[in-house]
Order: structure tokens, then C-alpha cells, then sequence
């Protein structure tokens, strides 16, 4: 099931068959480090006497502190679907920092982080080992959440509004899905493309274009689930697609199956 959930499903594909296997819980960030990050996540599992399966989530704008047995990292945002395989019994932290959220951080690209994880050690402070001992062990999920926000607000750098900027853009894409261009973007924030575009790529790590594409083929992917009659055509059309193979091409980078097959 999932819990304390804000959005309708947090990248998650096909969520109502998804939660029947795993728990998703979101807590809030406090105070003091909302202003970086947005939300503290924790994903468990049994499914000891089920079948093993591949769980699709979609990509965000967002890096990730991700705490996993022997996985532990910071993971820039992605611009793929990726699948997670989910076996057995465990468990997975993570703190979602806002977009751009994280750049004042390491006060270098967020762009570098799309290709190669970071150590936590190297930001925080904190070796992953401990962090693993420390969050992975804890039975109450909210004192876990509550250890790594102290080691989070430890490492508080100044605020820098071009955060703010950056989530309104941000959240003007998701509200708005007459939003197709970037030129939509530059009209309305009176602001030149190539800024924007180096704006995106240093706090953000992915362009706005792509920001845009995937926030539209997310609402396609939820118009299909939620509808038995499909028009390819009049959807790539909504979507500001002209070219409806186009249309199929991005919607399997991003979502990883044709519109046709995901339907089904």
C-alpha cells in the first residue's frame, strides 16, 4: 500500500498493482531542510512467498540519497525508465532532495551525477556503512528519517533562490499541460532559452525540455490506464506532438513499452 502520498503516483508505473506487493511511505521534511529537500521516502517488502518481479518507475528532476544494502549512493536524476527487482524481504531509505535542490550542496553540475553515483561520505560526512548499520536496522521508520535529517541539517548550505526559480518552472510544467515547449517557458518567465537551458543543466542535471517530455508522457501513461479508448493520434496531438511516431519513440524511452503495449 502506499501512505502519505501527495502525488498520484510519485513516478511509479501502474501504481494500484504495484502497491499490492510493497509499502511506500513518504515523510515530510522539516523546518529546516525544506527548503532542500522535499520529501524522506521509505519503499519495504515481503513478498518471500510470491513470485519475484520487475517494478517500472519512471524518472524525475529530482537527486536521490538512496540508503540500500550495499547500494548506498546519491543518484542524479535519470532520463530513462528503470525497473528494480523486487525479491524476498527488504527494505529501501531515501531522502528526494527538491529539484535543484541539491546543487548548493557541491556547488558543482548536477549533470555530472546523471552518468556516476556519489559517495555520501563525500557530501555528508557519514560513511555509507554506518548509514546502512544505522537506517536499515531501525524499526521505526521515523526515527530513521530523523537520524539522516540531523546529518542533512549538519551539512546545511546557504539558501539560493534560484531553487525557488527553478520549482516554480517546475511546477508550472505539472499544472500545466498546455506546457509543450520550452518557448512556453521563456514567455512566461521573460527569461532567454540558452539561460534557462544553463540554469536546468547546473542545478537540475537534466534540460528543461526534457523535464517537459517527461512530465507529458506521464500524464499520457495515466490518461491510458485510466482510459479503454485510445486515439493515439488525438493523444500525441494533446500532447504537443505533431509526428505521432515521435510520439511512440520518446513515450518507450521514457515509460519502456509503445503506448499500444502499455494499454494492454
Amino acid at each position: 500500500m502506499e501512505t502519505n502520498a501527495q502525488n498520484s503516483n510519485m513516478g511509479v508505473l501502474k501504481i494500484k498493482e504495484a502497491t499490492n506487493n510493497y509499502t511506500l511511505t513518504r515523510y515530510p521534511a522539516s523546518e529546516h531542510t525544506s527548503f532542500f529537500v522535499k520529501h524522506y521516502w521509505c519503499v519495504s517488502w515481503d513478498v518471500s512467498e510470491k513470485e519475484q518481479f520487475l517494478q517500472d518507475v519512471i524518472p524525475n528532476p529530482c537527486v536521490n540519497l538512496v540508503v540500500e544494502h550495499n547500494k548506498t549512493g546519491i543518484f542524479g536524476p535519470t532520463k530513462r525508465k528503470f525497473s528494480y527487482l523486487v525479491k524476498g524481504k527488504g527494505i529501501v531509505f531515501g531522502v528526494k532532495f527538491r529539484p535543484g535542490g541539491f546543487y548548493p550542496f557541491i556547488k558543482k553540475s548536477v549533470s555530472d551525477l546523471s552518468s556516476l553515483p556519489m559517495n555520501v561520505q563525500d557530501v555528508f560526512g557519514v560513511s555509507t556503512q554506518t548509514l546502512e548499520e544505522t537506517i536499515l536496522f531501525e524499526q521505526d521508520a521515523q526515527l530513521a528519517t530523523k537520524y539522516i535529517e540531523n546529518i542533512i541539517e549538519e551539512s546545511l548550505p546557504k539558501r539560493d533562490e534560484q531553487i525557488t526559480f527553478v520549482n516554480q518552472i517546475i511546477d508550472l510544467i505539472i499544472s500545466e499541460q498546455s506546457i509543450t515547449k520550452v518557448e512556453h517557458l521563456c514567455d512566461h518567465f521573460h527569461i532567454h532559452k540558452r539561460k534557462l537551458q544553463r540554469i536546468f543543466q547546473q542545478y537540475v542535471g537534466v534540460s528543461p525540455k526534457w523535464v517537459i517530455k517527461l512530465y507529458r508522457l506521464q500524464n499520457a501513461a495515466e490518461i491510458i490506464e485510466n482510459n479503454n479508448d485510445h486515439n493515439w493520434i488525438d493523444l500525441s496531438m494533446q500532447l504537443g506532438y505533431y509526428d505521432q511516431s515521435h510520439f511512440i519513440r520518446d513515450f518507450k524511452t521514457i515509460i519502456g513499452k509503445t503506448p499500444e503495449e502499455y494499454a494492454k
